[in-house]
């Protein structure tokens, strides 16, 4: 396992250089470069290309993007060309804030997925199937914005039931009652937007398990329906189950762009949108690097996780 894990780190390490040198590369070709976003109509061409050299702009382009790494190895992703603070610290602070809001909704939604999967294709063709596949179906389709909208006008408006607006109430900050007040809508659109899909995807392995020879063995013993899926079934699904979840862990960075936005949650999503809006492309190229790595890390932990829930793939390994 020590040697697999190894083995995989090694060949992350070069996948995650060429997606720097990619990103870097995206924002170089972009019509426009950091200077256009803090310069006015009023500058001189003489202050317009010191603000250059004050940047780095007039240096070769391996050049900079060799500094940008040794910058990145260093700790320093560089600092806001609007606000002029640390990038690193600006995201030690929201990263925590998404990943509260983010990290819930999707077990939330995780856990609803491996019920109504199971249930769904011990009931395949039958009205729960129908009925389970029709709310996935109508999830899948409603826009996340769109829901988030209807649960601000009914729940946040007309009744006024929970806040809308940021993570705490000004002057309670501490309060948890409070904190939880503002969580409950956000939430709720996450774990609906996240728990469709899931609820497809198990239910397609599980429906695929029960054409498994075990499965026939299983009812030549006249093994329940219960016991089947209970002791057996389940156990198998969460094969795909593990995949998920490790593909899953971009999500708690990048996952709630649009519902962070929409609800003013101090997270990534509103900071990515506030520096696209603005141009402020160390804020989008540092971003972009976090969720790139984060998605070679995620197919890391899934392979990782993928070998110990399925021994065989150790043994063939071995073999």
């Amino acid at each position: 396992m020590l040697r697999y894990i190894v083995k995989r780190v090694l060949q992350a390490i070069p996948l995650l250089f060429i997606i720097s040198f990619l990103v870097f590369s995206l924002i170089q070709l972009a019509p426009y470069d950091v200077i256009d976003s803090v310069t006015t109509p009023n500058m001189s061409q003489q202050q317009i290309d010191l603000l250059r050299e004050r940047y780095g702009l007039n240096e070769p382009f391996l050049v900079q993007y060799f500094v940008w790494i040794k910058n990145i190895f260093q700790g320093d992703l560089g600092y806001s060309l609007v606000s002029q603070k640390s990038i690193a610290q600006e995201l030690a602070v929201r990263i925590p804030n998404t990943i509260r809001l983010v990290l819930p909704a999707y077990l939330t939604a995780l856990l609803l997925a491996i019920v109504l999967g199971l249930v769904a294709a011990a009931n395949k063709g039958k009205w729960a199937d129908r009925l389970i596949d029709g709310i996935a179906s109508l999830g899948i389709a409603i826009p996340t914005f769109w829901f988030a909208m209807i649960l601000i006008y009914f729940f946040g408006y007309r009744l006024n039931w929970f806040s809308i607006i940021g993570m705490h109430t000004v002057g309670k900050e501490g309060q948890f009652g409070d904190y939880l007040n503002h969580f409950v809508l956000p939430y709720a659109t996450l774990t609906v937007a996240f728990f469709p899909e899931l609820t497809r995807y198990i239910r397609a392995s599980a429906t695929q398990q029960v054409s498994e020879d075990y499965v026939m063995v299983q009812r030549a013993f006249h093994a329940t329906k219960w016991q089947i899926f209970s002791r057996h079934i389940s156990r198998n699904v969460l094969i795909p189950v593990v995949t998920q979840i490790g593909m899953a862990l971009p999500m708690l960075v990048t996952g709630a762009i649009i519902t962070e936005t929409i609800f003013a949650w101090p997270g990534v999503g509103p900071y990515l949108m506030g520096a696209t809006k603005s141009l402020d492309y160390p804020i989008i190229m540092a971003v972009m690097l976090l969720s790139a790595t984060l998605v070679i890390l995620g197919n890391l932990l899934s392979d990782i996780l993928y070998s110990i829930v399925d021994p065989r793939i150790r043994q063939e390994g071995r073999a």
